[in-house]
């Protein structure tokens, strides 16, 4: 393993506590073979490049935790590997952080030639980062793609759960979808009779009221809210039987409506919403 041409920044970073920002750097291109001299050139010409010449001397207790993540990334590419792997390598950052340092480290890996292979339980790093998305569920592959492939037509309840849309199952009837529990949905998109298919509602499609809409949706009923989930700008609110979705709201919203586990709501989406394909 030592003699392959990878590159790994660790979830824990790992960076060594008793080497400086720049010996730390240096240290894979000296394990390499690479002469002291050179080492630290290549070192410092990386640190420079992710913004951190001004800490090259400060060890790792000293550094924030996006400066240390970014002197993790610059190890791992120092040696020109053929492939970097980057396992969970913003699990160890503060919220706030973790924006900024994301945005980084996808410009660094841009302009990186060769494979790089994120491994995230965040489907925000993965949408953010990855260029292709492989999905592992219960150990083996369940879809893969580009990111807007995968969130357009995600192939199961798990994959759908991740990138944050609903999937809802059924057969097509010629002018919509019958669900397995009675329940039917209208969508704009041509639907087969008697075809098995899924289909695709983000949330922020999925609109709330306190009474039964007026006006030109097609898909309209009522429900209760079964549970909300506060993320700070927005909030996802999961919604009941007939037909269990999730819909984003902001705060104000959500405080508009009166939303709280167990309170009445009608909820209505478009058909032009309803994406549909088959299963």
């Amino acid at each position: 393993p030592d003699r392959r041409s990878i590159g790994v920044v660790f979830q824990d970073l790992l960076l060594f506590p008793h080497l400086s920002a720049l010996e730390n750097v240096a240290f894979g291109l000296r394990a390499r073979g690479v002469g002291r001299g050179d080492a630290r050139r290549r070192a410092t010409a990386w640190l420079d490049r992710v913004g951190l010449a001004g800490v090259a001397g400060a060890h790792p207790s000293r550094l924030s935790g996006g400066q240390a993540q970014r002197v993790a990334l610059a190890r791992a590419l120092a040696g020109d590997p053929h492939l970097v792997l980057l396992d969970e390598p913003l699990a160890a950052l503060d919220a706030t952080t973790r924006v900024e340092t994301r945005r980084e480290l996808r410009r660094h890996l841009a302009s990186y030639p060769g494979v790089r292979v994120l491994v995230t339980h965040d489907p925000i790093e993965a949408m953010a980062l990855g260029d292709r998305i492989v999905i592992v569920e219960d150990g083996r592959v369940v879809q893969d793609g580009a990111p807007a492939e995968v969130r357009a037509r995600p192939r199961s309840r798990y994959v759908a759960d991740f990138v944050g849309v609903n999937l809802v199952r059924g057969r097509g009837d010629g002018a919509g979808i019958a669900l397995a529990n009675g329940g039917r949905l209208t969508s704009a998109d041509g639907v087969g009779r008697d075809q098995a298919v899924h289909a695709v509602i983000h949330p922020r499609a999925v609109s709330l009221h306190t009474s039964r809409p007026e006006g030109s949706p097609r898909n309209v009923w009522a429900t209760r809210v079964e549970g909300i989930d506060d993320e700070g700008e927005r909030m996802r609110v999961q919604l009941g039987e007939p037909m269990p979705l999730v819909a984003e709201v902001t705060p104000s919203a959500a405080a508009e409506l009166g939303l709280a586990p167990g309170s009445p709501v009608w909820v209505s989406v478009k058909a032009t919403e309803v994406a549909v394909s088959p299963a």
